[in-house]
């Protein structure tokens, strides 16, 4: 066996989300064959490149040597392709990169207002994305941060925070009993599933804190938010969502007690230029988004904060 690029792609992918799952859901493969193809490299180089926990995976010495010299190889490979395309289209392209936001319309759409020609990577994993905006392959990423649960943010990278902390809400069926107020307390869904989605950096660790600081016990099924909305609106489960997640007649979306849950907004890239050129449009399209939101709304309104706050450099 020799050692192709996309092999290499894989370790990388492997380090940066620290999971054989979130690495083959990233790569869009199954994870047996991930799996299988990570035994085979091994064999070929003579040893263990991570070591398998259940809290995930990390490099070992001999994986931290490989991937030294994979990342470079994978990022050049990567901006050839990347430039070579845009070459051929006739123009460079502004390669956005994403965790879900209800801002994101907003903003490429303002992007496009302006002559640029935004390109979309999204992924679940801000510690993906952050590394790829280091590695060339992205040139922004607009990322959140969970509260208590740090991103790994490469030094060469320069930060903008959007917002400080942004409170989380939770959705619920528009029938549930806590949707008829306003404010709902977590012992108040003690008693219904929730569904978190694992793969997103920080969030699972991050709710059972907030479980456990409350005090409840509620079962906790595994799905990605796509499938949660849906199953919300079915009456079958309720989840954390962002407060700027619109409400519809069939789900409610209301603010947690306490504001237990809260992620910082943060928009990288490589230089100061690359963020003073997207950043003032992801911003109108953060707060367009939010004035959609009612119960966001209200939120601001309440606490003061309903105009708009700077956007500070990170040191």
């Amino acid at each position: 066996m020799e050692l192709e690029v996309r092999h290499l792609r894989a370790l990388c992918a492997i380090a940066d989300t620290g999971s054989l799952h979130r690495a083959a859901r990233h790569l869009g493969v199954a994870q047996p064959s991930l799996s299988t193809q990570l035994r085979r490299i091994e064999q070929e180089l003579g040893g263990a490149l991570f070591v398998r926990a259940r809290s995930g995976c990390r490099p070992t010495p001999l994986g931290r040597l490989v991937l030294s010299r994979a990342r470079p190889v994978v990022a050049d490979m990567r901006s050839l392709v990347a430039e070579a395309r845009a070459a051929a289209a006739g123009g460079p392209e502004l390669r956005v990169g994403s965790t879900a936001s209800k801002a994101l319309a907003g903003w490429l759409r303002r992007l496009r207002a302006q002559g640029q020609d935004p390109t979309l990577h999204m992924n679940v994993s801000a510690n993906a994305l952050l590394r790829m905006v280091a590695d060339g392959q992205l040139d922004v990423a607009f990322v959140h941060e969970v509260e208590g649960c740090p991103l790994r943010i490469p030094r060469e990278l320069r930060l903008r925070v959007l917002i400080e902390r942004e409170p989380q809400f939770v959705s619920l069926p528009a029938d549930h009993p806590a949707a008829a107020r306003p404010v709902v307390h977590l012992s108040d869904l003690a008693g219904d599933r929730w569904m978190i989605d694992p793969t997103v950096d920080g969030e699972w660790d991050a709710v059972q804190r907030m479980f456990r600081a409350a005090g409840v016990h509620p079962h906790v099924l595994h799905g990605d938010y796509h499938t949660a909305d849906a199953l919300v609106a079915t009456g079958e489960v309720v989840t954390v969502c962002q407060p700027t997640r619109a409400p519809r007649p069939d789900m409610a979306v209301r603010r947690l007690h306490g504001d237990p849950l809260g992620v910082r907004l943060l928009l990288a890239a490589r230089t100061e230029t690359d963020l003073d050129g997207v950043c003032p449009a992801l911003e109108e399209a953060y707060w367009e988004a939010a004035r959609q939101a009612p119960a966001y709304q209200e939120w601001l309104e309440r606490d003061g904060a309903a105009s708009r706050p700077p956007v500070p450099a990170l040191p």
